[in-house]
């Protein structure tokens, strides 16, 4: 639609379609793993692991980065709305829209600790009242 790379999909829990355009690092990694055996034999994109594999992993880095709080799947998608979209300015409804939640009220339990979005946000407003 734009010239850049998306992810077409449907989302298992709810069946609902998402596309989510990707961004330079994921275009990376999705290049890095173009030939390794699992994707080639089963057709997708990158070697995915069970839940319950993916957080085992990411237990073990956690350890080795002497990271004492407990890292898991949820926690990278929570991390990816708040730090990665949210505190970057990218709105709600796309956040929401990205994340497959069905209503806007599931994404605001997110934009709820970002005290700090709020912060910049007024910061912002008071300058653009102050050229005005």
């Amino acid at each position: 639609m734009d010239g850049e790379t998306w992810i077409d999909t449907t989302r298992q829990k709810t069946d609902a379609p998402t596309r989510i355009p990707l961004l330079p690092t994921a275009l990376d990694i999705i290049e890095k793993y173009k030939e390794h055996p699992q994707c080639c034999n089963k057709g997708v994109v990158l070697p995915v692991p069970s839940n319950q594999k993916m957080n085992a992993y990411l237990k073990e880095i956690a350890n080795l980065c002497a990271i004492s709080k407990t890292l898991t799947f949820h926690i990278a998608r929570h991390t990816f709305a708040t730090t990665v979209t949210l505190s970057n300015k990218v709105p709600i409804e796309t956040v929401s829209k990205m994340l497959g939640h069905r209503s806007l009220k599931q994404t605001m339990i997110y934009a709820k600790i970002l005290g700090v979005k709020i912060s910049e946000d007024m910061k912002g407003l008071r300058e653009r009242l102050k050229g005005g």
